[in-house]
């Protein structure tokens, strides 16, 4: 059973044939090194032609289009194309990138320039308005941009004797552009009669305003200013492609394959024909030249580089070749020497020596070459052709062997048998024809079985049996040389192949992708002697596998360079080598394949060598020996976080519903309460899926974050102070280095991070617009100018911000896995890191974007926490398996187990560093973490007598750890926060509910106190009073949904989530007595008014049981609702039920019998109920909002003194209502604080407080009620209204004339103008005082 881990060799790009002369130009360059830069596919190219030597710059994922060089000559900038194309500015000596810029262009980037001092470069996009962008390309920010022009720009520049000024030039036009501030104004070059207006292709600056260009026709034209002064005639032939300036003067090259240099004041020097000299050819077309001193470089359309010496001008030397344009299938290797051979569209095969990186051979044949193969004794080269043809030549001098056509589709693939003795032809006429080599390739069998074009072949290795793969992804075997398809399996058992370059079958079933469609791979070859395979994909990915590789989806290493499809790749017959072809970048990759053992010693090349491979990411699925992941950590990889609405989107929908309530809106709306609540207190802390997200601030006080409230808890005086500003999940805390202020993300479609201030609770910025679903990890640089964030969406991105400003400064995704920290580097903000599911990334700052390099670590593990250590190279990790990862730079130096479990949390001190893990232990360190100084258990045993609650287990899960003010804090999954004394007592200062949804809630008949009952299998009483704790705590074998307390305070009803109820003692909360009748939840249980002599219970599957509490039996079933019940309310008599259900459904029954009773709307209004928690009925209509399609009321209690009802929706509001809420969208007034829906709201016995639960935010809300008079003096806390109505006073006349005119932009509107009637000055009447007041009337 073959290993499903990625290879431990790997390939490393050694050399790459061609030059990307088509489509593109200026893109050839001298460096300060006298090396030669250039692009092929997605590979930035530096050629040493003294030492034959190649570096090659892997940055880019698409292919380059564009090159500038900086004036300093030795960085490069680079455009590509693609979805999202990016600029890379790189360094021609090391080939490593110094600035990302992107996040502005679509389609690809055209052109680029540096200006005279290389501090900005220009770029131009290939969207439909072609963008001019100027760059601080160090920083990576966009200093200005403009739309170039409605056709395409062929080239910019500078100019280099005035400051901020441009000149763009293409189809039809030229442009002369100033930059002034952050605007880009351009003047359209003016022709005048001097010349035709036509096509400039290129263009160089001079000095006093002077702009020379080439033309279409072979003209050069003279600019002075704006205005066309004079043109050269004939220059070039045809069209001038390329013009380069430099000290001596210019140099322009054109499509009649001519390089003429010009001095200063462009007066001719000389004149050098390409096509005359010895390796010229009849349509030679010049693309890119570059003269500097005695040489000049010149680029062809045809991928060949020359180098021109000036004094030895017709004696040009051919430094590069490549095929031309075209698609590139053909490849062969041959059996014993180091050549590889090519076949293209472009007619031409070659031959390459895979030692001397040279063409030593070619030769143009009739028709374009779709394949090739080279007999077993090298000798003979067969060439499958697209016309169906095939032609043999001799290897030795190309000439003719035969040629043959059998065929009238494409030949696609062609292969020889081992003995030599036959030669097998595959075509798209979904057959093989069989030729026997000595009978001058006599056709001797044909294979007819495949209903498909055919695409792969192999022979065994005893030359009788050939197997074919076709395009309907079919295998068939065919005996040899006959050409009879065998069906008996059992005979091929045994048959061994001689090559592997199959992509069927089950040896290489684990290059298939999970999900694939199966035509992306094109090519497969395998080496039997290291077992490993190499694959070339539509995705242009070169990928390395184990061989035989038998499970779909194997773990490879992958190698980026070919921009789009690779159609082939051959491995040389040494296995030194592998050669790669691309097809639509007709180039050539050359790579050296290092095995195993060399790849040990392989770490201590130089950096420039390791280069090459570190572009092969490890496959997208690690390897296979991953430690199963620690179950919480699992649930937490899980969470998306995901809204079906999120808050953003009422705007929109209010706007939907807008039709319905134009009705309404005449009608006289209920006005809002005139009380309101404030937020008082929050039992609850977030730990089950958020880590780190705890500290002191600098005043002492504590800040952590729970449902979208940031906290700051004074622990002198148990007081709550509340940041306000999100309105959605806070899933992440920072604190700036100086402790007083705290940044927080939030979920949201376009969620947002607010940083504010822990003393006077004010935001000081907000950053938006990046991050999408949600905000998961964030971090202060240690001078706290700097804010890093990660985002949730599926490339997890990263975003390093200047948060005073605002502004983006770079962004990067991130990884495809999960990140749970980011981390700044204290002592260089550019550096920073981030850990996750299966990674440990290291980033550093390019411009606009981060590069970021996988630690090498050996085996993947996840990572839960990381700090920074001493000095700036030191990085200790946490892993999910309890160990803490010593890292230097990107290397792992050592591992330290610390926990058992996973370690959740560190943190670093001036001396050491504190830990804490899923053990519930807290462990101090040395700083080396040679020692463990001392442990911490976190059990009940140690707890202080001052606690503000109970702890509910020993050694909970710890998520977050601080310090600071000698003690240590402690945040816990199970929603505690304690206070850890350094020598030994702990206090519990704030705990909640665990996670899983609160939905039971229930005040006091008489005490300030309340109970809750969760999904976390807890019932807890909590003291209202101000000392803010929680009283009692007992575990439930269940999880349970409600409960109520009996109207004499002394028992406790529980309805639970298994269809059974409790009542227990409300002080001891042990059983009374226990029930089961019913198998779904139980949704409400309310005990009956007065002295409480009857229970009703209602349950998920539409009942309402009726229990008799004193005999504790049964005594009726409420029957014929149909859907799961909501809600429960008793009559003050005791003596009739209200039911809620699902569908919104109101039924009414008699008690304690059951009976059901139909009563009219206008006697529902009368009777007095006791408690009011319904949500249906006239008299609550107007709590349901606009949007209730989207938006149900789940909760809902009307205050003791009848004046104030409160609800809670599944949005997050909780909203006052002045009772009775007749009609439709009454006002009221709202308040954000829970995150998701709130389940339940209840007012205290006094009406003093409202308490509320949210549903999976786990958090029990204290808001103290405050009354009219209390209120005026403040302004509202609160949003008003939905609506805005109609009748809040109109607007003045002026007002509404101004607030309904509409600016059309005169462009965009003509068309839809009427173009008739008479012209102004033709008109005979006097205006009329509307047009003389110049009114726009529609």
């Amino acid at each position: 059973m073959a290993d499903r881990t990625a290879p431990n060799c790997h390939l490393r790009l050694e050399w790459v044939y061609g030059y990307r002369g088509h489509q593109c130009r200026n893109n050839l360059y001298y460096t300060a090194a006298k090396e030669i830069v250039y692009f092929v596919a997605g590979v930035g190219v530096v050629y040493n032609t003294r030492e034959h030597k190649q570096k090659f710059y892997l940055g880019h994922n698409d292919d380059i289009i564009s090159l500038a060089l900086h004036p300093e000559r030795v960085l490069v900038a680079t455009g590509q194309v693609g979805k999202e194309p990016y600029i890379c500015v790189w360094d021609s000596y090391t080939v490593q990138t110094v600035s990302i810029l992107k996040d502005v262009h679509t389609h690809g980037i055209a052109c680029l320039a540096f200006d005279l001092e290389g501090q900005c470069l220009v770029s131009v996009g290939l969207d439909s308005k072609n963008t001019i962008c100027v760059w601080d390309w160090r920083r990576g920010k966009v200093l200005a941009a403009a739309p170039g022009h409605t056709d395409r720009i062929f080239d910019i520049s500078w100019d280099l004797y005035q400051p901020s000024k441009l000149v763009s030039c293409g189809v039809k036009h030229i442009k002369f552009w100033s930059l002034c501030g952050n605007a880009l104004t351009p003047k359209r070059g003016v022709f005048g009669k001097t010349g035709d207006l036509q096509t400039i292709l290129c263009l160089a600056c001079a000095k006093d305003e002077v702009t020379y260009s080439g033309a279409l026709n072979g003209d050069i034209y003279v600019w002075k200013g704006i205005n066309l002064m004079r043109t050269v005639q004939g220059a070039h032939g045809s069209g001038i492609f390329s013009m380069n300036a430099c000290e001596e003067g210019f140099a322009t090259g054109g499509r009649d394959g001519c390089v003429r240099l010009w001095d200063l004041n462009f007066k001719p020097i000389t004149v050098i024909d390409l096509r005359e000299t010895d390796q010229g050819y009849k349509g030679l077309s010049v693309r890119s030249v570059c003269w500097r001193g005695d040489h000049i470089l010149v680029g062809t359309q045809d991928s060949e580089i020359f180098e021109v010496v000036v004094h030895d001008r017709n004696k040009p030397f051919l430094i590069m070749q490549g095929h031309c344009e075209g698609e590139l299938w053909a490849l062969a290797v041959h059996p014993t020497k180091p050549l590889a051979m090519t076949g293209s569209d472009d007619r031409s095969v070659r031959i390459w020596s895979l030692i001397d990186h040279a063409l030593i051979a070619r030769c143009n044949m009739e028709e374009p070459i779709r394949c090739a193969a080279v007999s077993t004794d090298g000798i003979h080269l067969a060439l499958g052709m697209k016309d169906g043809s095939f032609t043999v030549l001799r290897v030795r001098d190309m000439t003719e062997v035969v040629h043959i056509k059998d065929r009238k589709e494409a030949i696609h693939e062609l292969k020889y048998s081992p003995d030599g003795a036959h030669l097998a032809v595959g075509s798209n006429d979904n057959s093989v024809d069989v030729y026997g080599v000595v009978q001058r390739y006599k056709k001797v069998g044909e294979c007819i079985g495949s209903t498909s074009f055919i695409t792969h072949m192999d022979w065994s290795t005893d030359s009788k049996y050939l197997q074919t793969n076709d395009g309907s992804g079919r295998r068939l075997f065919y005996r040899m040389p006959s050409g009879k398809e065998v069906t008996n399996r059992e005979e091929l058992k045994l048959v061994q192949w001689a090559s592997w370059t199959c992509v069927l079958g089950p040896e290489v079933n684990g290059i298939w992708p999970k999900y694939s469609d199966i035509n992306d791979i094109n090519s497969v070859d395998a080496n039997f002697n290291n077992q490993v395979l190499v694959t070339a994909d539509d995705y242009g990915l070169v990928k390395l596998m184990r061989y035989p590789c038998i499970k779909k989806g194997a773990k490879f290493k992958k190698y980026l360079g070919h921009s789009a499809h690779i159609t082939n790749a051959r491995w040389s017959h040494d296995y030194q080598w592998v050669i790669t072809i691309g097809g639509a970048d007709h180039s050539v990759f050359q790579w050296k394949f290092v095995p195993e053992r060399k790849s040990k010693e392989a770490l201590h090349i130089a950096p420039q060598e390791t280069l090459a491979d570190s572009n092969s990411e490890e496959s997208d699925s690690d390897q296979s020996d991953v430690p199963e992941m620690d179950s919480e950590i699992e649930q937490e990889t899980q969470l998306t976080y995901r809204r079906q609405v999120y808050k953003e989107d009422l705007p929109q929908l209010k706007e939907q519903c807008k039709e319905k309530h134009r009705a309404t809106a005449m009608k006289k709306r209920e006005r809002a309460p005139g009380s309101g609540i404030k937020l008082h207190f929050i039992h609850g802390y977030r730990g089950y899926d958020c880590r780190s997200n705890l500290f002191y601030t600098q005043t002492g006080e504590i800040v952590y974050h729970v449902a979208a409230v940031g906290v700051v808890y004074n622990r002198q005086q148990n007081t709550q102070r509340f940041y306000m500003g999100h309105d959605d999940d806070i899933l992440c805390l920072a604190i700036h280095p100086l402790k007083d202020f705290v940044a927080t993300g939030q979920v949201g479609r376009d969620s947002s991070v607010h940083i504010w201030d822990t003393e006077t609770l004010k935001p000081m910025s907000v950053l938006k617009g990046f991050h999408q679903l949600g905000v998961c990890a964030l971090d202060f640089s240690a001078d706290g100018k700097r804010l890093a964030s990660v985002g949730l969406d599926d490339n997890h991105t990263i975003v390093l911000w200047d948060w005073r400003k605002g502004e983006k400064l770079s962004a990067m995704r991130g990884s495809k896995d999960k990140i749970f920290v980011v981390k700044i580097n204290t002592y260089l903000p550019d550096k920073l890191i981030t850990a996750g599911v299966k990674h440990m990334k290291f980033w550093h700052k390019a411009g606009g974007g981060l590069i970021g390099r996988k630690g090498n670590m050996g085996k993947t593990e996840t990572m839960m926490c990381a700090v920074y250590g001493w000095s700036e190279e030191m990085v200790f990790s946490g892993t999910c398996t309890g160990d803490i990862c010593i890292w230097r730079d990107m290397f792992l130096m050592k591992t330290v187990k610390a926990h058992d479990g996973p370690v959740f949390s560190m943190h670093a001190l001036e001396k050491g560093f504190v830990t804490g893990g899923k053990d519930g232990i807290v462990a101090l360190w040395d700083d080396t973490f040679e020692r463990c100084l001392k442990t911490y258990a976190i059990k009940r045993a140690v707890l202080a007598p001052g606690s503000k609650g109970l702890l509910l287990e020993d050694n909970p899960s710890i998520r977050a750890i601080s310090l600071g003010h000698g003690h240590i804090l402690v945040g816990t999954k199970n929603g505690e926060i304690l206070e850890v004394d350094k020598s030994g007592p702990i206090t519990l200062l704030v705990q909640g509910h665990m996670e899983g949804e609160v939905w039971g809630l229930a005040t006091h008949p008489h005490l300030p106190l309340c109970a809750t009952v969760s999904d976390d299998k807890t019932l807890r009483i909590w003291d209202l009073s101000p000392s803010h704790c929680m009283l009692a705590v007992r575990k439930l074998r269940k999880g349970g949904r409600c409960c109520c307390f009996s109207p004499d305070g002394k028992a406790l009803a529980v309805g639970l989530n298994d269809g059974s109820f409790l009542i227990v003692n409300a002080d001891t909360l042990e059983d009374l007595v226990s029930f089961h009748h019913r198998k779904d939840i139980i949704s409400d249980i309310k005990f009956s008014p007065g002295a409480g002599k009857y229970l009703a219970v209602a349950s998920g599957d539409s009942f309402v049981d009726i229990y008799n509490v004193m005999s504790s039996k049964r005594v009726g079933v409420c029957k014929g609702c149909l859907n799961y019940i909501t809600h429960l309310d008793w009559d003050k008599r005791g003596k009739l039920l209200q039911v809620n259900t699902v569908a919104k459904e109101q039924f009414f029954f008699e008690a304690p019998r059951g009976k059901r009773q139909t009563i009219p709307a206008t006697e529902v209004e009368k009777i007095d109920w006791s408690t009011w928690t319904c949500v249906l009925g006239t008299s609550i209509e107007g709590a349901w909002p606009v949007i209730s399609e989207v938006t149900e009321v789940t909760a809902a209690c009307l205050s003791y003194d009848r004046r104030v009802l409160a609800t809670g929706d599944d949005l997050g509001y909780i909203k006052l209502f002045r009772y009775p809420v007749k009609g439709k969208y009454a006002k009221f007034k709202r308040y954000v604080a829970h995150s998701t829906h709130v389940t339940n709201v209840r007012w205290t016995h006094d009406d003093g407080l409202l308490v509320t639960v949210g549903g999976t935010d786990t958090c029990l809300m204290i808001w103290a009620h405050e009354s009219e008079s209390l209120r005026e003096f403040k302004l509202c806390d609160s949003e008003e209204s939905d609506i805005e109505s109609e009748d809040d006073g109109g607007y003045d006349s002026d007002v509404t004339r101004e607030n309904e005119i509409n600016y059309t932009i005169k462009a965009l509107s003509t068309n839809m103008r009427p173009m008739t009637g008479v012209k102004p000055h033709l008109q005979l009447k006097e205006p009329s005082v509307d047009e003389r007041q110049g009114v726009v009337s529609g």
